[in-house]
């Protein structure tokens, strides 16, 4: 069995639960918190699976997390490096015009494939299905199949002679008997 990666934390545990404290992402913390775990155990060596059944997370985010403090110390584990949700594709005009066809009642948009081609040639570039699927769902909270509010090709001047003649007219309707 292979020996125990020693860790030797040198912050003290107020100075870490200062940082759990500032810190307002959840990865952060949990990697402080498997910091905590580590100065409290320092008589002993913890083994990477007993640190993991401790932190209550993935044997290999603990192993990455340990070598990232051995190598950087607690600046590495403070930082991350993702990156937002933004799109990259589409400028804020794009997407005001996207939302703007999204919430015409008449646009003629049937699914997101129409959506994607009414883009692709609307603003002549290229962009994959699911790509625009999620920013439009993220963003927009849309949702696939959803009934318009009205038909695209309804006459208006026919809706309105419709409602007239079936109107609150009561001789147009039977009348129940008990």
């Amino acid at each position: 069995m292979a020996k125990p990666l020693e860790i030797k934390v040198i912050e003290s545990v107020e100075e870490l639960q200062k940082y759990l404290r500032k810190s307002s992402c959840e990865t952060i913390k949990k990697r402080i918190r498997m910091l905590i775990a580590i100065k409290k155990e320092n008589s002993r060596s913890l083994s990477l699976k007993e640190l993991a059944s401790i932190c209550k997370n993935n044997p290999n985010s603990i192993s990455i997390w340990r070598r990232q403090y051995l190598d950087g110390g607690i600046n590495a584990i403070m930082q991350h490096n993702w990156v937002g949700t933004q799109s990259k594709h589409l400028s804020k005009e794009q997407q005001k015009q996207i939302l703007e066809k999204l919430n015409n009642p008449s646009n003629g948009l049937v699914g997101y494939k129409e959506l994607l081609h009414w883009v692709e040639t609307e603003f002549d570039l290229s962009i994959k299905y699911t790509t625009l699927y999620e920013y439009v769902k993220r963003n927009f909270k849309t949702k696939i199949k959803v009934a318009r509010k009205s038909h695209i090709k309804k006459d208006e001047e026919e809706l309105m002679a419709f409602k007239k003649n079936s109107g609150n007219n009561p001789g147009n309707f039977r009348q129940k008997t008990v």
